[in-house]
């Protein structure tokens, strides 16, 4: 089976916590903080390997975790940074958060690379807290935690040619006489139920070597999803040149050519305009024959180039090779994606000391990237970290809307992944 569509689960690698320690030193019997800081957790990066095909190694593996960082120790050692994790993927792939369904990233070109998980920053050791008049500070941070998402990887096959047409109309068959690609072959529809890949030999003269993509054949009403539609049409989105090919012995060559074009359009209009050719295969029964010279007029008004082929005979390949020749770019061009090199979507984070309060299901609950984080180091068991996390609060304009939002003593306040209990002077961590 073809995986062209997954959707994975990932999570970053934790920051390790920060140490509260203090020196211990012969005839110093109160030595200064020296607790070091932990360190960051492992990052997930997604990149493009020229050699993968599809999205297989996603078949059974569905969850990712990157490695947290190390914890802070005495003498401002510090923790061990987590290991990043990277994630091989073809080109073409498309990424997408999982909730939202917004584009991440459109990866195509050789190992571009995409991070979709940040790891989490490792929490400060006490020795960054001390001042003139607190030499002696036992709170230290928490490490970050890392990023949490599920992504979907949507996959558009990068070939030079795609092949195109309705079921059983010949495109595995020429596929295997262009190429040296093996694909399935019967007399019968929907013998292809995934793309299959080949690289066509212009000849020995020529050191070009495109690669053809076999689509599954479409049928009427593709383009709004009957039978496999959209996951077989957005394979062609990204070729460079479509050889439509026309079953000439059907009951009706102009129908099925027809067929195809609609659904193309109706897909996305730009197929239509991409170079193209037409191929009327099956020249070797006396049906296509026949109606060969009516669909090549028709074409002829259209503009339009057809050739007469027979891909099981091999009449007519050698000018549709040279056909194809001169539409194909140079060996420079075709060495790069069909597309631009890809995009990586970069989102402008909102300023980091805002924040919203609201009622959710009876609880408060505050949002903002900076509380929340500072919520998620505060180690609420140490009275010195909890006061600290107060006085943020109170310097960030939190606790002033809090107030203004009618908070009551024992209510729940929700931050980040933290419950924490109102009362008048002290925070307690439910």
């Amino acid at each position: 089976m073809f995986f062209d569509e997954v959707k994975v689960w990932i999570r970053a690698g934790d920051g390790g916590d920060g140490a509260a320690t203090f020196r211990h030193e012969a005839h110093v019997p109160r030595g200064g903080p020296d607790g070091g800081d932990g360190g960051r957790g492992g990052s997930i990066y997604l990149t493009v390997d020229a050699g993968e095909t599809s999205l297989r190694d996603y078949r059974h593996s569905h969850h990712f975790k990157a490695s947290s960082g190390g914890r802070g120790s005495g003498q401002k050692m510090h923790g061990k940074a987590g290991t990043d994790l990277v994630l091989k993927v073809p080109p073409g792939t498309g990424v997408f958060d999982g909730s939202t369904g917004e584009l991440l990233g459109d990866l195509v070109a050789s190992e571009q690379t995409l991070m979709v998980a940040r790891g989490g920053r490792g929490g400060l050791g006490n020795v960054h807290f001390a001042t003139s008049t607190h030499q002696a500070p036992k709170h230290a941070q928490m490490g970050e935690p890392g990023e949490e998402r599920q992504i979907r990887l949507e996959l558009r096959l990068i070939a030079d040619v795609g092949l195109v047409g309705l079921p059983n109309a010949g495109k595995s068959t020429l596929l295997a006489a262009l190429t040296a690609a093996r694909p399935k072959i019967a007399d019968y529809p929907f013998t292809t139920l995934e793309p299959n890949l080949g690289v066509l030999d212009l000849g020995d003269e020529d050191s070009r070597r495109p690669t053809i993509a076999d689509v599954p054949g479409l049928i009427e009403g593709a383009s709004s999803g009957a039978g496999l539609g959209h996951a077989f049409l957005r394979h062609v989105e990204r070729t460079r040149i479509l050889v439509h090919i026309v079953d000439g012995a059907d009951r009706d060559p102009e129908w099925s050519y027809d067929v195809i074009r609609d659904e193309l359009g109706a897909h996305d209009p730009a197929l239509l305009v991409k170079p193209a050719l037409v191929a009327f295969n099956k020249m070797d029964r006396p049906a296509a024959a026949e109606a060969w010279p009516a669909f090549r007029d028709a074409r002829l008004a259209q503009g339009i180039t057809a050739l007469a082929i027979s891909a099981e005979k091999g009449t007519g390949l050698a000018e549709l090779r040279e056909r194809l020749s001169k539409l194909l770019p140079s060996a420079a061009e075709l060495a790069e994606p069909p597309e631009p090199a890809g995009i990586v979507v970069h989102r402008l984070e909102s300023s980091g000391n805002t924040f919203t309060v609201a009622r959710e299901d009876g609880v408060l609950v505050v949002h903002g990237r900076k509380i929340e984080r500072l919520a998620s180091q505060t180690n609420f068991d140490v009275e010195e970290s909890a006061e600290r996390f107060q006085q943020d609060l109170i310097r960030l304009g939190v606790d002033h809307e809090l107030r203004r939002q009618g908070v009551a003593p024992g209510e729940t306040v929700r931050i980040g992944g933290s419950e924490l209990e109102w009362e008048s002077d002290v925070w307690e961590d439910r």
